[in-house]
């Protein structure tokens, strides 16, 4: 930039002519007014009103004028410069409320739609109560004991007295596997029924291995998915879920057994609820008997009211478990447990039955067809 120099001509100075002044003030504003958004907005202003803009450079060379001179040209400047800051700001501030109601439209959020497209999972309600009544064993000191779901006939009859000859053994209740490469179908040779391997129709096998396995005293419960030929129906389905539970130790009786199934039934049902046995029979316990809750809604006052039926029982008072019993000697001696020193007792129940009693579910289809409408009221539990 030169010095001062008063034989200096403003008119002389190009960037200071007044057709080049207005010149850029007209192509500012024009720019000004040609901005679609705040970003070519910015991009305008950097131009046409920066540092390097060509008024910017304009208003630098009124320093090298003559004192006399420097008035008009600066109020020339000035004036072209106050008009592209005020079209600046001006188109600024329609940019910004163009952009707030375009926001508005297309950003507008329906405050009575669900707030959660993606719903929470949840976790299947029989795992979920397969659980919690393993946790109630867990606590009173039981382990849990798993087994393969395809057993060999040994483990699922024989070692638990059910003979050649009773009719769980034959197709009409039990899957029986082919081995491979065993031709034939139907009851010919080398059938499936002549493989000695079965799809498990109880947890009870579990409770075998586990007493070959460890010495008494043992206290264990098998859950697990059992297979039975039954039709899948309201309430039936060819797999389902069975939770068994055995102990073996010196000198239990029916009494313990009693007094579990009461501290079972008040865990899972609430407090008031209690248990009774009916005389049965089962090839693995001896004595045997039926285990029967006490209805946990009406708590028997429905029998002989039928002003007040009950749903639950049937206005019967009591509910129906599962079997349960002393363990059959025959059974403690083939897994070579001395039926003299050691005694136990067992039960099992299925858990889809007693989820229909608990949860009120009226079709067990419901628990194996996937839908998440049934899934998803049980929610989540950890």
């Amino acid at each position: 930039m030169s010095a001062p120099n008063k034989s200096y001509d403003p008119v002389e100075v190009e960037a200071l002519k007044p057709e080049v002044i207005d010149r850029a003030k007209d192509e500012a504003l024009a720019a000004v007014a040609a901005a679609g958004d705040l970003e070519a907005l910015r991009e305008v202003k950097a131009a046409h009103a920066g540092d390097r803009s060509p008024l910017a450079l304009a208003n630098r060379e009124i320093g090298a004028l003559p004192p006399h001179a420097k008035a008009d040209a600066g109020k020339r400047v000035g004036q072209a410069r106050g008009a592209v800051s005020q079209a600046l700001k001006q188109r600024q501030e329609e940019l910004e409320r163009e952009r707030d109601e375009r926001v508005l439209v297309e950003e507008a959020v329906d405050v009575t739609l669900p707030y959660d497209r993606l719903p929470a999972g949840a976790r299947h309600p029989l795992t979920t109560f397969s659980e919690r009544v393993e946790d109630v064993f867990v606590a009173m000191g039981y382990a849990v004991a798993e087994g393969p779901e395809t057993e060999a006939e040994w483990f699922n009859f024989d070692a638990l007295n059910i003979g050649p000859d009773h009719p769980a053994r034959t197709m009409q209740d039990t899957f029986f596997v082919r081995g491979p490469g065993e031709p034939g179908d139907g009851d010919a040779p080398g059938s499936a029924e002549d493989s000695g391997v079965v799809l498990r129709t109880h947890t009870s096998p579990v409770q075998i291995r586990t007493l070959l396995d460890r010495e008494p005293p043992v206290y264990v419960i098998c859950p697990g998915r059992v297979f039975r030929t039954d039709e899948l129906d309201a309430t039936h389905t060819p797999v389902f879920t069975q939770v068994e539970l055995l102990a073996v130790d010196e000198g239990l009786t029916m009494a313990d057994l009693k007094g579990t199934l009461d501290h079972m039934v008040r865990e899972l049902f609430g407090e008031g609820v209690h248990t009774r046995l009916r005389p049965n029979y089962f090839p693995f316990t001896e004595p045997s008997a039926e285990m029967d809750m006490v209805c946990y809604r009406c708590h028997g006052a429905s029998v002989g009211d039928p002003d007040n039926p009950c749903r639950t029982c049937s206005s019967e008072g009591w509910i129906e478990l599962g079997g349960c019993g002393m363990v059959n000697p025959r059974v403690l001696t083939a897994c070579g447990v001395d039926p003299e020193r050691y005694s136990g007792f067992a039960f099992g129940f299925g858990i889809e039955r007693m989820m229909m009693f608990r949860h009120n579910v009226e079709d067990m289809r419901d628990m194996v067809e996937g839908d998440v409408r049934f899934t998803r009221p049980f929610g989540m539990e950890i």
